[in-house]
């Protein structure tokens, strides 16, 4: 990919084919290459279950775009939608970050907070570089997507949620498995409905 250029540098908005739905529209993402129409075709075609979604592409590629989409298509698109960079947090306030905390849980829980799938109750969360969640913290993300329930730390009350969840990773997951650094159980609870987004690189048609 030249420097500098991203697909989440849009020069096109392109509509659904769908005309019961024409007022709904992609956010800039450039380009109408047909690599490009199937990821919208796919976008059209899970959008209106409650399917998880695991979105694969390089940086750049516009994997938010697509998470974006596929929420405002939904069912869910009056509803929040929650975004979190696995990779941006640190391995020590993740857990918090994704489920919350009461006050006094750990030192600096100076007062109570909601995590990430309160805030996408009813609506959807995004999870950007999902490859970045630690092996310790794993079996609590499966066990939210299995049963949709979860503690905050420091406490002992179960909250249930309804949250709809879309993954993205720029890693390869599977090579992770078979490292040992990412439980297969996860991966095939996120890839019910894999997307891959192509680099421009594989879009030729695409650049300006």
């Amino acid at each position: 990919m030249p420097p500098g250029r991203s697909s989440v540098q849009a020069v096109e908005t392109l509509k659904f084919r769908d005309p019961n739905r024409d007022q709904r529209r992609f956010e800039q993402v450039i380009g109408n290459s047909a690599s490009l129409e199937s990821v919208f075709e796919q976008v059209e075609c899970v959008a209106t279950t409650d399917s998880t979604v695991l979105i694969q592409g390089e940086t750049g590629t516009g994997k938010e775009l697509i998470a974006r989409a596929i929420h405002n298509v939904s069912t869910r698109c009056g509803r929040s939608f929650v975004k979190l960079n696995c990779a941006a947090i640190p391995l020590d306030l993740l857990e918090s970050e994704l489920f919350g905390h009461e006050k006094g849980a750990f030192t600096g829980a100076i007062a109570q907070r909601i995590g990430r799938f309160e805030m996408a109750d009813k609506g959807t969360l995004f999870l950007d570089e999902v490859g970045d969640i630690p092996p310790a913290l794993q079996p609590k993300l499966l066990r939210v997507l299995q049963e949709q329930q979860f503690e905050r730390l420091g406490s002992t009350h179960t909250r249930q949620v309804d949250v709809r969840l879309v993954a993205a990773t720029n890693r390869d997951l599977t090579d992770m498995m078979k490292q040992g650094d990412f439980r297969t159980d996860l991966y095939y609870r996120l890839n019910v409905f894999p997307i891959r987004i192509p680099p421009l690189r594989e879009r030729r048609e695409d650049i300006p």
